[in-house]
Parts: C-alpha cells; structure tokens; sequence
C-alpha cells in the first residue's frame, strides 16, 4: 500500500515512479481511498489486508502510515519529503532504488516500541488508544493552566500546574518530547519519558523510566478541562477528575530499514550536528 502526502508533488511524483515500477516487476500495489488523483492503483480501506506500507511524506504521513501498519502488523517504509523526517529510512534523493529492495523483499525489520492509553472517567473506562511517538495531555484553552498529578506504579509522584505532560516512547524522544526539553534514548533502549511542558514547579524535569512502569496521570477536579492527544492526530476530550493511563504497548510498529545504519549517524545526519573535528579512534 502506498500514501502519499496529499499536498507535495513531488510525493505524487516519487509514488508514480514507485508504482510503475513495481507492477512491472509483477508486484501488486494499493493506495487508500483518500489517494491523491493522479496515483493509478486500485483503491482499497485501510483495513484491508497488505504486505508493505510504503509513506511518501514527511513524520505526519508516516504516522498516518503507522496506524495502517500496525493493525496489519507489517513494515512500514517512510521515504522522506519534509524536514526532518526522522521516523524515515530514505530521503527523495535517495529513492529511486526503492522498487527493487521492495520487490525483492530486501529490507529487515526494526520493531518500535508503542504506548497503550487508556482514560478513566469516574472509575470507569472511558477511551483506548495507542502512540508510537507520544501521547500528550494539554490544556484546551490558552488562559489557563491544567491542574494535574503524576503516578508511577501505582504512587504519587508530583502536581504540576502546566501546559501539558507527554508521555514518550524512544522513537518519540526526538519529536515534541525533545522540544519540551526532554533527553534523546536511543530507539533500543527500553523506556518510557514522563515530560512536563511548562510547569510552574520546581520539581518539573523529565523522568525516564522503565519499560515496565505503569504510568498515570489524574486531571485534579480544581483543573480546567484538558486533552488528549496520540501522535497528534487521535484526540479525547478530558475534563476534571479524569485519569490517563499509560503502559507499554503490547503490539509494536515494525520499521523497514534498507541499510545497518547506526543511531547516531542517523541524529547527526538529522540535526546536522557538528562533528567536523572528530578524528576517531587511533
């Protein structure tokens, strides 16, 4: 299945290319019903069966690609086309190979670590969902902090009056988590991040836990109402007295990765970050 971002020619213009190539190597090939016009493949629901999911865009449309990938349980392959594009394998200079490593199956899998959310209202299950980057409790409306208290295991663990909490995955660790201050983890690490955003607090820094940890958050009935976001593109409304519940996922989201490409090389490359004197070991 291809998806394409539906406002950048150049993603319409790679997934051509992409495509032709593919069906001439015998390869069959969908796109979602939501397709850009000009893609000439077969339309199909997300929920139907694929083997691949191939993303022409930038992080957004890859996580549009995850949901897709993840309720089949198979690989996704982002080419990026935007900035920095860190859930990507390839960026658009580098995809014309693409077809052959696809039609050849030449790719290994990386899984991703996922976080599980549930909200309780009223000791009740309200919600379920689910991010591979973060899912992120903020206030609704701009005047007002949200009023909330952390939990780690089943404990207290602070109130914070902010703008928001992020709960991160490593993937997430280098999107809005990062923004908000917190720690780059390596993708293989096995942890979660617990990260204030703006706290009016002294104890506000971003904790880093472990994969095992059942993490919590209670928007205190003094609070405003607040939201939930997953990926930034699932929402649930909360209001006072509601609970976010947050625990590892218990299915991944699998990345193809064309090349053994070390984690580090990847977050220079990505931030550009300054390593011209380096000399290495002698």
């Amino acid at each position: 299945m291809l998806i394409v971002h539906p406002q950048r020619p150049v993603a319409l213009e790679l997934a051509v290319q992409c495509a032709t190539g593919l069906l001439a190597r015998g390869v069959k090939v969908v796109a979602p019903r939501e397709a850009p016009e000009g893609l000439d493949v077969p339309r199909t629901d997300a929920e139907e069966p694929t083997d691949l999911v191939v993303v022409f865009g930038g992080d957004g449309s890859i996580l549009r690609g995850s949901e897709v990938a993840r309720a089949h349980d198979v690989p996704l392959l982002g080419i990026n086309l935007g900035h920095v594009g860190f859930l990507a394998e390839l960026d658009e200079e580098e995809a014309a190979g693409i077809v052959d490593h696809i039609a050849e199956g030449a790719y290994v899998i990386q899984e991703r670590m996922t976080l599980d959310v549930s909200v309780m209202r009223n000791g009740e299950l309200l919600s379920t969902s689910w991010a591979l980057n973060e899912a992120s409790v903020e206030k609704a409306a701009r005047e007002r902090m949200i009023e909330v208290v952390a939990e780690v295991d089943g404990r207290p663990l602070s109130e914070w009056g902010c703008d928001g909490v992020l709960f991160a995955t490593p993937t997430g660790s280098t999107g809005y988590a990062w923004s908000a201050g917190g720690p780059v983890v390596w993708p293989t690490v096995e942890a979660m991040l617990l990260v204030p955003v703006s706290a009016h607090a002294l104890f506000a820094r971003t904790m880093v836990v472990s994969s095992s940890t059942a993490l919590a958050l209670e928007v205190l009935p003094r609070s405003p109402s607040a939201v939930l976001w997953c990926d930034g593109r699932r929402l649930i409304p909360l209001e006072p007295g509601d609970r976010v519940e947050v625990v590892r996922g218990h299915r991944p989201v699998r990345l193809a990765r064309l090349r053994d490409s070390l984690f580090v090389d990847r977050l220079v490359a990505k931030f550009q970050l300054p390593v011209q004197g380096w000399s290495g070991r002698r």
